[in-house]
């Protein structure tokens, strides 16, 4: 006997009315990943540190020309709501207050890895990309390597350059603004 199982994908509208509702709550560690509602892994103390210094630098960097979103949802399409690490997001006067930035609000979206390096590699990557994130940082804790991919076509990002410490790295959209490696990576 064949059984076959039917999946329901979830849009954003009906992950935030979980929220809402109480299904879901802030303590959660999930977030909206092509409909499905996956748990992220847990933050440890070097992630943690690495989040905070990256959020001090980038702030600092950026200024008033961009809003630093620390840990906060982005919504990329239907069913697409990440919670990246950090985002850096074109200024606007209610930051965000009416609705989550979509993918023409972001400048840059910055992953910190120590044990999900592979998932935000191999699936945060090509859906940034494919969903038109214009530039995608991947700071891999464990290797000591920061990961910057921009020219998002095709789903798939066309340039990719990797910093170590001791270097700094600019967003394309912010070409003034360099953050040093050592910053993203939890020195």
């Amino acid at each position: 006997m064949v059984v076959e199982i039917t999946r329901r994908r979830f849009t954003a509208d009906d992950y935030q009315r979980m929220g809402r509702a109480g299904i879901l709550s802030e303590d959660d560690r999930v977030e909206l990943i092509d409909g499905e509602i996956v748990a992220m892994t847990p933050i440890g103390p070097r992630h943690c540190a690495a989040v905070d210094r990256a959020t001090r630098a980038t702030v600092m960097c950026v200024g008033d020309r961009a809003i630093v979103r620390v840990q906060g949802s982005v919504r990329l399409d239907l069913f697409h709501e990440p919670e990246p690490d950090l985002v850096l997001l074109r200024p606007r006067r209610d930051f965000y207050a009416s609705a989550h930035p979509g993918p023409s609000d972001i400048l840059l979206i910055v992953e910190i890895a120590e044990s999900s390096l592979e998932y935000d590699r191999r699936v945060k990557a090509p859906m940034y990309a494919r969903l038109g994130v214009p530039e995608y940082w991947l700071a891999d804790l464990v290797a000591e390597e920061l990961s910057c991919y921009s020219r998002p076509e095709g789903g798939a990002y066309h340039d990719v350059q990797q910093y170590h410490r001791g270097q700094t790295a600019a967003a394309r959209l912010l070409p003034d603004c360099s953050i040093a490696a050592d910053d993203l990576l939890a020195g």
